[in-house]
């Protein structure tokens, strides 16, 4: 299982690559793998603001629709038009072309609340 260490976690098994006020989020490739195959992501918060553990979508896989919950509170800017025609790429690729959504987060004290890459290990048991 892959687990980069320069990026956060949520207990939700969402990873977030912090970038100055910006972050890109994702699902972990814990998460990926045990969905399945993905074969849609929907976001339709583009240009809204949400907080926290607010929905900002759903992946749906063969078997299962999951929630996506926003790790920060901020304004969603950027979905991956990509996962459009290939929403497999959060399979193959989940920390790279796989990523979700760009936002621009609000209160940058929200950062210190998600786990590290150590902390993510212990909640999925690696």
């Amino acid at each position: 299982m892959n687990i980069p260490s320069d990026l956060k976690y949520t207990k939700d098994h969402e990873w977030v690559r912090i970038e100055g006020d910006t972050a890109t989020i994702g699902i972990t490739d814990f998460a990926q793998s045990e969905l399945g195959d993905i074969v849609y992501v929907e976001v339709e918060t583009v240009d809204e603001t949400l907080d926290a553990e607010e929905i900002f979508g759903t992946v749906e896989a063969v078997k299962t629709v999951s929630d996506l919950f926003l790790p920060l509170s901020g304004e969603i800017i950027e979905f991956n038009k990509s996962l459009e025609d290939e929403p497999e790429l959060v399979n193959s690729d989940p920390y790279g072309e796989g990523w979700m959504i760009k936002m621009k987060f609000s209160d940058a004290s929200q950062v210190d609340n998600l786990l590290s890459a150590d902390d993510y290990k212990a909640v999925v048991g690696a």
